[in-house]
């Protein structure tokens, strides 16, 4: 018999409770903690497979150095100083553009975002690479115009809701909310509440919604034009909300008052009548809308993302219980970084500004291979696998061998880490005090400090503590006196006061912060990430600390220190904080403090946005005549954190799926290999016929194609998508890719129209 640990999942952004049995230091036994008070005991398949993420052969134990066409280890001491005098010396030399991070914690471990984020403005730079950009650009972009902050967004109130409008979010597999497949279902299953999907695919989502309107593939922000032109036309609108929370609709309602919502509605190939009925339920019921990749990474991205906010905000819902409702957080994802402001980077070959602090991976590529004076010359690479998980891996491979210096830090021997320069060990999630950040309960706040339940093995260190040696061999570390080394040894009370006085007496010491506790506080501790923790409390900003109060927490000076200990006498993670939904509202930060529903930027857009322009563009290329959902959310992948495929054994983890009308066109079936082709390139990957799959739609999971233990499982989709295709403002058009499939044992295409 093992011992029993409370933790939770870092396989998706839900971090679902675990209670995982470990013995002889490896996880043996894995079930849901009903004592997690969000998750409450929920778990899915992935969750109940973490040792797979855990204990893996790429696992990596020791630095890491490129010797010709082979590694060889090193100690930490050469790896830091090689690092960190090549670093310096390629900033010095080209400047701070010349460098970038890409990073972030992704799924289940933020807190070395705060270290690595430090270290490259420590250097001078800008340039943050993030998964956030290549997903949400438009998302957080609109936030911005229409909420006042990019990272100020509107989620679900899926516990009060009575109507849930879903826009291309397979929920029942993808989550995204807590205990997904359980809320959706209880909404679907209730007799006064209705469960409504919109997907070109019968997805398992739509399987058990009350309604499915199988779209027309790339059409998703038409038909949002077409029903807020019917609601507006039908005058279904709520005037008094409109009036007290909204400006700007006076100027826009042109754009669909005189809007041929039948002719829009047809071209996605959906009833009208129902489409009607469905605006009607929307205005006048207690209703939310909820929306992911399958429009996010589509066609038309940010105005899609704006039609959904016009949508929620002329029908009352945002704000409001059962609607759309702003989460508390313990901290932002990401930065407000308006692209109007002059101080905002831009990247140099593309032009493409930041977005919420974040540039787009699909950029990466091109700033590295461009011949500008400033263009990419070394990255640091941090738990991210950008060879698998981001656009047109062909370009990142050319990109990345150009680069003067790569450094992978990360738990595994990657296909990133393989290209790499050096590459750096860290330990996995469960090896270091961990946690994150993602605000989706409401109207709890809640937050789950993972602490150490495995030993690790060989030499890995927190994510944060690799930042933090770097940056203290750059010398961007002021100096730090003994006096404040003392303090810590005796405890936080004194070393609170220590550190006020140091602060107050050394300009540097906030920019540099996260590095000071680390080297201080986190000595002590045994982690920089937990004594970043304790940082974080002391410093949590106003509107956390009110929610924090509403919950029980002490006001005053000694509340950090409270939600602190607390934070770390419950590992199986607690409320702490608890908004107040009467003034949800106030979250809006425009300048009148109303929701924006003018953007002038997407004005040209919107207007061209009807039936006759969707009918020409939507035409199919002879060349590449279907269309490719190159990515899917489902039980089957974990982006690219479970690299031993052995947890998926038996099951058919990454096939084609395509329309059995399809398939008999192209004279293939189920079973056979086919060659998939786009402006990209080519894979062969074994075909799927399902009736769930839309005609003329085919789709690829993403998360496969990695090299385990030196065998390739699956297929890398992005091996077929153009970091090119993509919109203004860099997010991929991973949902709406143009290809063709034929059998692979043959040279010439047959396709289906």
């Amino acid at each position: 018999m093992g011992i029993i640990h409370k933790t939770g999942c870092i396989l998706c952004a839900q971090n679902c409770g675990l209670e995982v049995e470990v013995e002889d230091n490896r996880i043996v036994k894995v079930k849901g903690d009903r004592s997690n008070v969000r998750s409450e005991g929920y778990v899915c398949r992935k969750g109940m497979n973490i040792a797979y993420h855990q204990h893996n052969a790429d696992r990596l134990k020791h630095p890491l150095k490129r010797v010709g066409n082979a590694f060889e280890r090193i100690s930490w001491d050469q790896a830091i100083d090689e690092i960190g005098e090549k670093l310096r010396e390629i900033v010095d030399r080209h400047g701070p553009r010349s460098f970038a991070y890409m990073g972030g914690g992704g799924q289940g471990c933020h807190f070395e975002a705060a270290f690595g984020v430090r270290l490259m403005r420590g250097l001078g730079s800008r340039y943050h690479y993030s998964a956030l950009t290549q997903e949400f650009s438009g998302l957080f972009w609109v936030n911005g115009r229409m909420h006042g902050r990019q990272n100020i967004h509107a989620e679900i109130d899926a516990e009060e809701t009575d109507f849930l409008l879903v826009f291309g979010w397979n929920g029942m597999q993808s989550h995204q909310i807590p205990q997904t497949p359980k809320q959706l279902l209880r909404i679907a299953k209730d007799p006064d509440k209705l469960l409504v999907v919109i997907d070109p695919r019968l997805t398992e989502t739509a399987k058990v919604a009350n309604i499915h309107l199988p779209i027309r593939p790339g059409t998703d922000a038409l038909l949002m034009r077409a029903m807020i032109a019917i609601i507006l036309q039908e005058g279904w609108e709520n005037r008094d909300y409109i009036e007290k929370h909204t400006s700007g609709l006076d100027d826009i309602r042109g754009l669909f008052m005189n809007f041929d919502a039948r002719a829009a509605v047809r071209t996605c190939n959906l009833n009208y009548d129902q489409v009607r009925e469905i605006c009607r339920l929307f205005a006048t019921r207690k209703s939310c809308l909820r929306y992911d990749l399958g429009i996010m990474m589509n066609r038309h991205s940010a105005v899609s993302s704006y039609l959904a906010v016009t949508l929620e905000a002329i029908c009352g819902r945002i704000g409001v219980r059962g609607g759309n409702v702003f989460h508390g957080q313990m901290m932002p994802l990401g930065a407000h970084s308006d692209e109007r402001d002059p101080k905002t980077w831009r990247t140099v070959a593309t032009n493409f500004p930041a977005i919420v602090g974040c540039f787009p991976p699909n950029a990466m590529p091109e700033e590295i291979l461009s011949n500008h004076p400033e263009r990419l010359r070394a990255v640091i690479v941090s738990g991210a696998n950008p060879l698998r998980s981001y656009a047109d891996t062909t370009a990142y491979v050319k990109a990345f061998k150009r680069l003067d210096l790569l450094v992978t830090a990360e738990l595994a021997m990657t296909e990133t880490a393989l290209l790499s320069h050096y590459v750096l060990p860290s330990r996995s999630a469960y090896e270091s005090w961990d946690g994150t950040f993602f605000p989706f309960s409401f109207p709890g706040i809640f937050f789950q400090m993972r602490r150490p339940i495995i030993e690790p093995d060989g030499e890995p260190l927190e994510l944060g503590e690799i930042h933090l040696r770097l940056a203290d061999r750059l010398g961007l570390i002021p100096p730090i006196p003994d006096s404040l080394y003392n303090a810590a040894e005796e405890g936080r009370s004194a070393f609170g006061l220590a550190l006020m006085d140091y602060a107050a007496k050394e300009p540097a010491a906030l920019g540099a912060m996260p590095f000071i506790l680390g080297k201080t506080l986190g000595k002590v501790m045994g982690s920089v990430h937990k004594a970043a923790l304790w940082g974080m409390m002391q410093a949590a900003p106003k509107p956390f600390r009110k929610n924090a109060a509403r919950e029980g927490f002490t006001p005053g000076l000694g509340m950090g220190e409270e939600l602190f200990q607390k934070i770390v006498d419950h590992p199986e993670g607690l409320w702490v904080g608890q908004v107040d939904p009467e003034e949800n509202l106030a979250n809006i930060r425009t300048e009148d403090g109303k929701i924006n529903l003018v953007i002038p930027e997407l004005r040209t857009e919107l207007e061209d946005l009807d039936a006759a322009h969707e009918e020409q563009a939507l035409k199919p290329d002879l060349t590449f005549p279907l269309v490719l959902m190159a990515g899917r959310h489902f039980s089957m992948n974990a982006n690219t954190l479970m690299r031993n495929p052995a947890w998926n054994e038996g099951k058919r983890d990454c096939t084609l799926m395509m329309h059995a009308a399809d398939a008999e066109a192209l004279h293939v079936t189920d079973g056979q290999r086919v060659r998939v082709t786009t402006e990209a390139g080519s894979v062969e990957i074994e075909l799927e016929v399902t009736d769930t799959a839309h005609r003329g739609h085919v789709v690829i999971p993403h998360g496969f194609g990695m090299v385990y233990d030196g065998k390739v499982h699956g297929v890398n989709v992005n091996l077929l998508t153009k970091n090119t295709n993509r919109d203004w403002l860099g997010t991929p058009m991973h949902r709406y890719v143009p290809c063709r499939v034929e059998a692979a044992d043959i040279g010439i295409s047959t396709v289906a129209m």
